[in-house]
């Protein structure tokens, strides 16, 4: 099984949308297609980022769709009000072509319950036994797959490829102890910004999911590239590794709460990109002192970067 897009870095897609919330897939295409360009090595779509709970089912399976027709290589993320829902997704995926799942726990109905999640996952497994699939453990979902659960499961699909970890550092270190380190071929990804230093470093993380990513594709691939020789032993590229980790911190802090998608379009806009300035529910919005932070945190990082020797990373 082909799990090639899972070890490199991967943005999680927003969706871009017109004046009255309405998914903009042309833009959704281009946005894709130029991230794969810098150096991504697919998307994830459509996650906590792409907004899955403000969209219809029939809109979020147009944009994997058109995705997968225009050749990016596309994880799809499965979150979805109800078990049916989730596999539905699934297979969906499996039949367009796309090239993995990000498996979201069930929500909304019996989420703390422990044989109704191996239920859900399985059914979502099961509806595309051939795509390589991760479990997205998150604690926004309510619900923390641990490691009973995740080999019951792996037993059972062998789609079940890996692990993707939001929760922070003790969660990721937690997952790589007792989940992704007891068979070669499990991955381990990185689901938080703040965390790649972290998890490439210390957890052995095969790849990155990334919000911040959308915006500064170019730092966050430079920020993995060098977590990676990191890991490797590489000194020079451990001491710029923390450096470029410690510049992005409150940048990559915002894909820790809930107005990440704010946050982020609000980013994508300052740098230029007017496709992004408007949000899915026309309610949702930053506060006026938000917006000045974040202003003046991607100011100062774009000074920093300017200055930074180690932007052209490690000979």
């Amino acid at each position: 099984m082909d799990t090639s897009i899972y070890r490199g870095c991967m943005p999680a897609l927003m969706t871009p949308c017109d004046a009255e919330g309405r998914p903009d897939h042309d833009v959704l295409v281009s946005k894709a297609q130029e991230l794969v360009e810098v150096g991504m090595s697919g998307v994830v779509y459509c996650g906590s980022m792409g907004e899955w709970p403000l969209l219809s089912d029939e809109q979020r399976q147009e944009g994997v769709r058109r995705l997968i027709e225009a050749g990016v290589e596309v994880v799809v993320g499965t979150g979805a009000q109800s078990p049916a829902a989730a596999a539905g997704h699934a297979a969906h995926a499996r039949e367009v072509g796309a090239h993995g799942l990000m498996v979201i726990p069930r929500v909304l109905s019996r989420g703390t319950s422990v044989s109704a999640q191996r239920q859900h996952i399985a059914g979502v497994l099961a509806a595309a036994p051939e795509l390589p699939a991760v479990i997205y453990n998150s604690p926004y979902y309510g619900y923390e797959t641990g490691p009973e659960l995740f080999f019951e499961l792996r037993r059972e699909h062998a789609n079940l490829v890996g692990f993707k970890e939001f929760g922070g550092a003790t969660a990721l270190t937690r997952a790589a102890e007792h989940i992704t380190h007891t068979d070669d071929d499990l991955l381990l990804l990185v689901g938080v910004d703040t965390q790649v230093f972290h998890g490439y470093v210390r957890c052995g993380a095969a790849g990155a999911i990334t919000g911040i990513g959308n915006c500064l594709p170019a730092q966050v691939l430079t920020l993995v590239d060098l977590s990676r020789r990191a890991a490797a032993g590489n000194a020079e590229a451990t001491r710029l590794a923390r450096e470029l980790d410690d510049a992005l911190h409150v940048l990559s802090r915002f894909d820790e709460g809930p107005d990440l998608v704010l946050y982020y379009k609000h980013l994508a806009t300052l740098l230029g990109d007017e496709d992004y300035a408007r949000a899915i529910d026309p309610d949702d919005a930053l506060s006026a002192s938000q917006k000045r932070y974040a202003e003046e945190q991607l100011r100062r990082f774009q000074e920093w970067w300017r200055e930074w020797p180690g932007r052209q990373g490690v000979a």
